[in-house]
């Protein structure tokens, strides 16, 4: 959904309550798994090393810290994590602003693992189809702590499809952006 300014409270509101019933716009749940390799985008970014930055890596991506950007915010700003727990990407970009439907749909590693994390998959009011996958990773062995993101993606709204050289772009600065989030978040404490 476009607006020409910066989507209100009150039509954050409305957007994120139409949103909660909708399906997916893809299937199935785990595409990521099954995909060609090719066809994802991936970043993997270093975080620092040690139990205390993978548990500040942890925290960060629970509180939705990868998207503590100028341009793009996600809503609720303190949503669960939960499996079924539905945002709203708001990004701005050209001088509009658009909001962007999302469903959590599972979680990567668990309590006591070396990962953490979770996938989010695209809703029809999407301007793409698809999903994505948010996790920090804690090597035992170096005790390196690194934030990966892989998504996959195709149009799905018609400005998507005709503007598809510029969602591209626009995927990629995610990723860049996404990544130096969780830097600034880990750092921060």
């Amino acid at each position: 959904m476009f607006f020409p300014t910066r989507p209100s409270p009150a039509a954050i509101a409305r957007f994120l309550d139409a949103s909660s019933r909708l399906p997916l716009s893809y299937a199935p749940v785990g595409v990521l798994n099954t995909i060609d390799a090719t066809r994802l985008d991936v970043a993997s970014v270093p975080l620092g090393h040690g139990v205390e930055v993978y548990d500040r890596a942890r925290r960060a991506l629970d509180a939705w810290r990868q998207f503590d950007m100028d341009w793009v915010q996600v809503w609720p700003p303190m949503a669960s994590t939960d499996v079924g727990t539905v945002v709203a990407v708001q990004v701005r970009h050209l001088g509009f602003w658009s909001l962007n439907g999302c469903r959590v749909v599972y979680h990567c590693g668990g309590q006591h693992d070396a990962r953490h994390g979770y996938a989010y998959g695209t809703l029809p009011n999407h301007a793409e189809a698809g999903e994505e996958t948010f996790e920090v990773a804690f090597d035992p062995a170096t005790l390196a702590v690194t934030y990966h993101l892989r998504a996959t993606s195709w149009p799905y709204a018609l400005l998507a499809t005709l503007g598809q050289p510029f969602v591209r772009r626009l995927q990629a600065r995610f990723r860049r952006d996404s990544g130096r989030a969780m830097q600034r978040a880990v750092q921060m404490g």
